[in-house]
């Protein structure tokens, strides 16, 4: 009566109905059917969003980490700061990342002539790098002492570079770490009268600034 199929319906015996006796009594089932409901569609799941990966650590926030690390079991109560390397960075070079460590008595990091930082420095370039990747140019600074230090060369080379122009003989500066050697090279490399020279072995090497004429 519907035309559907019994699959598209849904029935719901009323009465069982009876056969009766002989067929005496007999009582036909009363049934109600109702159309099924059709289906509702499931949407497919959202595609999934595309995975941005996360950012790598950052080595300024790596260093930081690492260097009070350091501080922290070697007993010194410190801060670290970010500061911004252009006074220390060379010509034509990017910007160096300077870590400067701030507290009180903190001159046993400096060490003689700088060799405890120049030391913990070069201990923690290699930490910072294992942990991103990559090599990054970090300079460990105590209280400013590597800026103070390279105005105070910068300013040594010129004085001396005046008296050997006026008095034409050579002399000698006391002697230095390689990186200080190269702040006094830098800063008289383009005087008009005088050039450097770097003489000496080891611990004992100097610089050396030397009158053109000679």
């Amino acid at each position: 009566m519907l035309g559907m199929l019994r699959s598209q319906v849904e029935v719901e015996v009323l009465t069982e109905g009876s056969r009766g006796l002989l067929g005496i009594g007999a009582e036909n089932a009363r049934v109600r059917l109702a159309e099924k409901a059709a289906p509702v569609p499931i949407p497919p799941p959202p595609a999934p969003a595309p995975a941005v990966a996360a950012a790598g650590p950052t080595p300024d926030q790596v260093g930081s980490e690492c260097l009070l690390g350091m501080l922290q079991r070697m007993g010194f109560k410190a801060s670290v700061e970010v500061l911004p390397g252009n006074d220390l960075a060379e010509a034509g070079q990017p910007e160096p990342l300077v870590l400067n460590i701030t507290g009180d008595d903190l001159g046993a990091l400096i060490g003689r002539r700088g060799e405890t930082l120049r030391a913990l420095q070069y201990l923690l370039r290699l930490m910072v790098s294992h942990r991103v990747k990559q090599w990054n140019d970090i300079i460990v600074d105590v209280e400013n002492y590597r800026s103070r230090r390279s105005r105070s060369l910068e300013s040594l080379a010129h004085r001396v570079a005046d008296r050997v122009s006026k008095s034409g003989h050579a002399q000698a500066l006391e002697p230095m770490p390689a990186y200080e050697r190269r702040i006094v090279h830098i800063a008289l490399r383009n005087h008009p009268h005088v050039t450097t020279q770097s003489v000496g072995e080891g611990e004992r090497r100097k610089v050396t600034i030397v009158p053109k004429s000679r």
